[in-house]
């Protein structure tokens, strides 16, 4: 089949791309498979080109510094409480600033990830959080992977991916030192450190999405940003619960591994053609669709319940939000103003 229409060449290569994801995943089901399509489901939305095999390498790269930062803090510094506060505080403040400053999401994300898992994980077993983040980063690589696989099988026209609706190409990463993006961070990290710290300290490791979420929603130190990404997240797990509502009750019927896949690619070409088509119900099918994949994996395991893993992740990201705005609105209060110099004489 021939498609002349960049948006359905976009479409369905995250069809396609991201039901390989699901197949391999839930198919082998190694440890935390359910990594893969997650990931996929979020870098095959991104309105980017095909990737280079330098930038391919350069991601992977980063995945294992983030790797062995986290690591590293978790093995010779978290054992000391005094150091480790200043430490973290820090690592996270440069997380931050880097991506202020048009650094690479990739590496702010796998940073997040093994900066804030890692330590509390550790306080259970040491070796899960070993065996945690080395699933991340496997399943990281894999995506890296399908991504060049999937433009391979689904490639753009000649002369480009661009699409009408798509931003301007980011500017990319500005060296020197930026008041505005360190403040950014500065605001970040404050907000971010004292739910760090008392999750870690006390291993609340039931709860840990609602850290996780924290941290990712104050990529952008704006009250109303900060607000709107949490009621954004609410309204793609709604939108992601309720497809998966229908994925489970569909599986309890026809309990088939090939139909599960058959039925994930009809889904995902759903979800492709609306993200792509650039409506206003496009910007959250995209976390409803990791919504989906999160809440399909928890509930085939054994005495799982659909209803309750859909409320609590519910309750998780509300109970974020509601930090996340608090602590910037208290932030905003407290935060010096710039002196204003008046010009008269």
């Amino acid at each position: 089949m021939h498609l002349s229409n960049p948006q359905q060449i976009k479409a369905l290569r995250y069809a396609v791309g991201l039901t390989i994801a699901i197949a391999l995943a839930f198919g082998i089901a190694w440890p935390l498979s359910f990594l893969f399509p997650v990931l996929s489901a979020v870098m095959l939305a991104m309105p980017l080109p095909k990737p280079t095999l330098s930038q391919g390498l350069h991601n992977m790269r980063n995945t294992l510094f983030a790797f062995g930062v986290g690591y590293l803090v978790t093995q010779f510094i978290l054992p000391h409480t005094v150091l480790y506060i200043p430490v973290l505080a820090l690592l996270l403040f440069h997380t931050y600033y880097h991506l202020n400053r048009g650094g690479s999401f990739w590496l702010v994300l796998m940073l997040l990830i093994c900066l804030l898992l890692m330590p509390m994980l550790a306080g259970v077993d040491e070796g899960l959080a070993i065996g945690v983040v080395s699933g991340l980063v496997g399943s990281s690589w894999l995506t890296i992977c399908l991504l060049w696989l999937a433009h391979y099988l689904v490639p753009d026209l000649p002369g480009g991916p661009a699409m009408p609706h798509e931003a301007k190409k980011a500017p990319g990463y500005q060296p020197g030192y930026s008041a505005a993006a360190a403040e950014a961070a500065l605001k970040s990290t404050v907000v971010v450190l004292p739910i760090a710290i008392l999750f870690i300290a006390n291993n609340w490791t039931s709860q840990i999405l609602v850290m996780v979420f924290a941290a990712i929603f104050t990529l952008s130190p704006n009250l109303d940003k900060g607000k709107e990404a949490g009621l954004n997240s609410i309204k793609s797990t709604l939108i992601g619960g309720s497809a998966a509502f229908f994925v489970y009750w569909a599986l309890v019927v026809v309990p088939e591994y090939y139909f599960f896949v058959l039925l994930m690619f009809f889904l995902s070409l759903s979800f492709g053609v609306a993200i792509n088509a650039g409506t206003g119900l496009a910007k959250y099918l995209s976390s409803a669709m990791v919504a989906v994949i999160i809440l399909v994996n928890s509930s085939l395991a054994e005495d799982a319940d659909f209803t309750e893993n859909f409320v609590i992740r519910i309750l998780l990201i509300t109970t974020a939000t509601i930090y996340v705005v608090t602590a910037l609105r208290v932030l905003d209060v407290f935060w010096p103003k710039p002196i204003v110099v008046s010009s008269k004489l």
